[in-house]
């Protein structure tokens, strides 16, 4: 019998680690070993115990769960899953404790506690078993990213490389458990004049508007949630809604984004599969497709497609995922042209633009 999932659950809240450690017990494969109402019990409860993944909440009294986890993952690296609120604030702590190395979150509802967390249990205990087989770095003091946005490092690429060649050219990017943080260091390097880009993450409806705000606050292109009907543009990034499918269509010569309530595939919704699969579709030899850390194989059929259809992928390698599912999925269905980590991924997608930019001014 294989070993189980050891959890601890931090939680202010009586009725929140009741329910938690109710939720977590009736499953096979792991158990609550502990529960502790602040994160200096929570300290030393770790210390003691050595858990394989902790639940997290974010608001808790004497230390709130944010700095706890960014001492955590300083020093004591381990996985966390955030038991976050659906609220604008909440979703931007949120995106701060996936910055910080928080594997994953659940998002609780303000009121009806009890209902609502028995509602999440499946996701809950699907997030704990991924948290315990993802790969957890310490978190470093800086975030490399953001400095290299903001303090104009030579070796960003500059814009006015690819000219023409954006106008033609759509970049597909898909991703699931560690996506936030691997999505945000691809835009990071993109030059404002990159091809247009769409992506699906995912996540929760009420977080992407606050991950797409965040984005565009880092990133020389514009980042923005995408809207129904609107043009997809060069210099512009698009995230597929929380909660709903996103795809691209042709409208005349211009792209189109088109967000609606369709049905989840491959258990998602906002799903790879439907975003990857209009690349195919649409865009055939002018996509290129980028396939990130996740659990599953949501887009790995889809991307396959692409391939076939012309498009060029890249894959982020094992080593430098949180998650190597989808990833695994994708190479496993020969959709990848390159297997990469994920530092190297946009400097490479940027050297073949410009490549093929400037073999389309040889021939003008």
């Amino acid at each position: 019998m294989s070993k189980k999932i050891r959890v601890v659950v931090v939680d202010d809240s009586a009725l929140v680690r009741s329910l938690l450690s109710e939720i977590i017990n009736r499953q096979h494969d792991m158990e609550c070993i502990g529960t502790a109402n602040d994160p200096l019990v929570a300290r030393e409860m770790i210390r003691e115990l050595n858990p394989d993944v902790i639940t997290l909440d974010v608001e808790m009294p004497r230390m709130d769960g944010i700095d706890f986890l960014g001492r955590l993952m300083r020093l004591r690296p381990m996985p966390v899953v955030m038991i976050s609120t659906l609220t604008e604030q909440g979703a931007e702590v949120t995106l701060r404790a996936l910055e910080l190395g928080a594997v994953d979150f659940v998002a609780k509802p303000r009121v009806g506690v009890a209902t609502g967390l028995s509602d999440l249990a499946g996701q809950i205990v699907d997030k704990i078993r991924v948290a315990a087989v993802a790969q957890v770095r310490r978190a470093s003091a800086r975030d490399p990213a953001a400095s290299a946005v903001t303090s104009g490092n030579p070796s960003m690429p500059a814009a006015g490389l690819l000219g023409r060649l954006s106008t033609e050219k759509v970049i597909f990017i898909g991703a699931s458990t560690g996506g936030t943080e691997a999505i945000k260091e691809i835009l990071v390097h993109m030059p404002a004049d990159s091809p247009a880009i769409v992506i699906t993450q995912h996540m929760p409806a009420g977080f992407t508007t606050s991950f797409a705000a965040r984005l565009n606050s880092l990133c020389q292109i514009t980042v923005k949630e995408a809207v129904n009907g609107e043009r997809i543009l060069p210099g512009h990034a698009y995230i597929a809604p929380g909660g709903k499918q996103f795809h691209i269509s042709r409208s005349g010569a211009n792209y189109v984004a088109v967000v609606d309530d369709s049905p989840p595939v491959n258990r998602h919704k906002p799903s790879v599969e439907v975003l990857f699969k209009s690349a195919a579709a649409m865009v055939g030899r002018n996509a290129y497709g980028v396939m990130l850390t996740g659990m599953g194989a949501d887009g790995a059929t889809a991307m396959r497609e692409m391939k076939d259809a012309g498009s060029y992928n890249y894959v982020q390698d094992e080593a430098s995922c949180i998650v190597f599912g989808m990833p695994r999925e994708a190479i496993a269905h020969g959709a990848a042209d390159e297997v990469l980590p994920l530092n190297q991924i946009a400097p490479a997608l940027v050297a073949r633009l410009r490549s093929q930019s400037d073999k389309v001014m040889h021939r003008i």
